[in-house]
């Protein structure tokens, strides 16, 4: 969806879980492991490329979007994080609600490549779980279509306001991408000519909240994990986080399709 923020990051390495931060240690983003965008207006933009992702790094400044649902980045702290802040550029009237996973770093490697766990928001219990959409290339400036595990198609419309393609022309998959989540309730709404895209309660990124309008960021604990199947896990502390675009909805031809972005995030406990 057009927000219109940009972004700044740099480079560094994360280390293995260290619940007692070092003096050196950052409160913000040190290290962007990935970044998959799905299909978006926004995608291929300065705020939409490698680069940009890797501007996340020590910053809340900058912009990065993640396209439509299953969109994601995934990022660490130099250290362990119990209770964080995603920060973004939403709006009272257009939330774009991003679900947001964490991991620990059980086998030391500096790596995110251990158990990931949902934040439980408060749309979890209603959410479609193992929902699985795949977008294929038009290859070039042109409506992209996805299918998905539910039975349903549709596609990523292009507008006027972005005529590069939306496709992601620097991830691997050229021909087509699937992403797999799980898919939160749509709330686009038409009121009177305006299209509004209401906030949960609590729980995800990207989204209208009492805490985000006090804070400027939504704030996440990680008592709130859960695994694959809902049930509640005990983490003393994470070191890498994952953020998905978490709704499938096309938009309309003036905001664009709903796509998560951020601007960085911070370890509140410093």
């Amino acid at each position: 969806m057009r927000k219109w923020l940009f972004i700044i990051l740099g480079l560094a390495a994360c280390k293995k879980d260290n619940t007692n931060p070092a003096d050196n240690s950052s409160k913000y983003i040190s290290t962007v492991f990935e970044y998959k965008p799905a299909p978006g207006q926004f995608v291929n933009t300065s705020i939409g490329d490698g680069a940009a992702a890797q501007q996340l790094i020590g910053s809340t400044e900058n912009v990065l979007t993640l396209g439509a649902f299953g969109g994601y980045v995934v990022f660490g702290f130099d250290h362990g994080v119990s209770k964080f802040g995603i920060y973004s550029n939403t709006i009272e009237s257009l939330s774009e609600p991003g679900v947001v996973m964490v991991s620990r770093d059980v086998n030391g490697n500096g790596k995110p490549d251990d158990a990931w766990y949902t934040i439980n928001g408060d749309q979890y219990s209603s959410a479609i779980k193992n929902y699985k959409i795949t977008y294929y290339n038009p290859g070039g400036y042109a409506d992209v279509k996805w299918k998905d595990n539910q039975g349903d198609s549709g596609t990523v419309a292009i507008n006027t306001y972005h005529t590069q393609a939306y496709y992601p022309s620097f991830i691997t998959a050229q021909d087509s991408v699937s992403f797999t989540g799980i898919k939160l309730p749509a709330t686009l709404k038409d009121s009177s000519g305006v299209y509004i895209n209401a906030g949960f309660a609590f729980g995800y990124a990207d989204n209208w909240t009492s805490d985000y309008k006090t804070n400027g960021y939504n704030s996440f604990d990680i008592a709130d994990a859960v695994d694959d199947n809902g049930n509640k896990v005990t983490l003393s502390s994470i070191n890498f986080v994952k953020v998905y675009t978490g709704q499938n909805s096309k938009g309309n031809g003036t905001i664009g399709e709903i796509s998560t972005e951020i601007r960085g995030a911070i370890d509140l406990n410093m």
